[in-house]
């Protein structure tokens, strides 16, 4: 079909418990989390650009001295355009754009940002070929991409945080050279997309798994970024949702605290994972 074919998926989920003269003990709680996908893609005869915005933000309030944590934040930009080179591969850019709106805590310390809007960011341009067999499937491969991940944050642009290139000390821990905000790499690029309704029925499916190497620094340590979605569909607006995010970043150091003392023995790249459950309100529409 030639034209524009727009469409949305939004999501409320909560969740609350409350516990009075409980006898086996508990703490009030309530949590709020959203989701929102929207697309927008417009194809011609020979020609195809693909448009998606991914948006979530959750908190949850437990008891009376801890006040509200993030338990999600994600924004999450891509655009691809491809003209046919065959009836299904495209020579294809791809634009992609990732970040988060609020500021992060390894809690129980909540005073200390450990990351923020634009600290990171990350930004991926990539130029190789699309093969779309289908409409709900497409793998996108690129030899040539540039990767920029940004830290707007000064105090985390100063530590080093998720890659870039940390400030110079001097003897008495003042900062000599600031460090660096930005952080450019070049290497090849991967982006498998699936996407299908009533996979079985009332299921419905997203996935998303990004991989990247870099030509020039550990090519062989590939980041990988996989995002799964699923949504069972209880009635028309009410949907189960279970969200999934698995992450390798080979330049960002987690501290890893073997015996548990509150003290890391070493910082090192590592495996990375969330998961966000919840039953609510689901809305979607989608142009014909």
């Amino acid at each position: 079909m030639v034209g524009w074919r727009t469409g949305a998926v939004l999501s409320i989920n909560a969740s609350q418990s409350s516990f009075t003269n409980w006898a086996a003990g508990g703490q009030n709680s309530i949590s709020l989390n959203g989701l929102t996908s929207l697309f927008a893609n417009y194809k011609t005869k020979r020609s195809g650009w693909d448009n998606t915005l991914d948006l979530g933000y959750g908190k949850q309030h437990q008891g009376k001295e801890i006040g509200w944590l993030k338990t999600d934040d994600k924004i999450d930009f891509s655009s691809k355009y491809g003209q046919m080179a065959s009836k299904e591969w495209f020579c294809a850019g791809l634009l992609n754009f990732k970040s988060q709106f609020d500021d992060g805590f390894k809690y129980p310390n909540d005073s200390v940002p450990i990351s923020r809007f634009l600290a990171p960011a990350y930004i991926i341009a990539a130029v190789g070929m699309d093969y779309k067999p289908s409409k709900y499937f497409s793998a996108f491969v690129a030899p040539a991409t540039a990767k920029t991940t940004i830290v707007k944050d000064q105090t985390l642009a100063d530590a080093g945080a998720f890659g870039v290139e940390k400030a110079v000390l001097d003897g008495n821990g003042a900062v000599v050279t600031p460090g660096k905000n930005i952080r450019n790499e070049f290497g090849g690029y991967v982006k498998i997309a699936f996407q299908k309704d009533e996979l079985v029925k009332n299921i419905n499916l997203t996935t998303k798994l990004d991989l990247f190497s870099n030509y020039l620094e550990n090519p062989k340590n590939v980041d990988v970024s996989w995002e799964v979605l699923i949504a069972m569909k209880v009635n028309k607006y009410i949907t189960a949702t279970i969200s999934t995010h698995l992450l390798y970043d080979d330049d960002v150091d987690i501290a890893i605290d073997k015996d548990k003392d509150g003290t890391p023995e070493k910082m090192a790249p590592r495996t990375q994972f969330k998961q966000v459950i919840g039953v609510g309100l689901s809305y979607k529409f989608a142009s014909k």
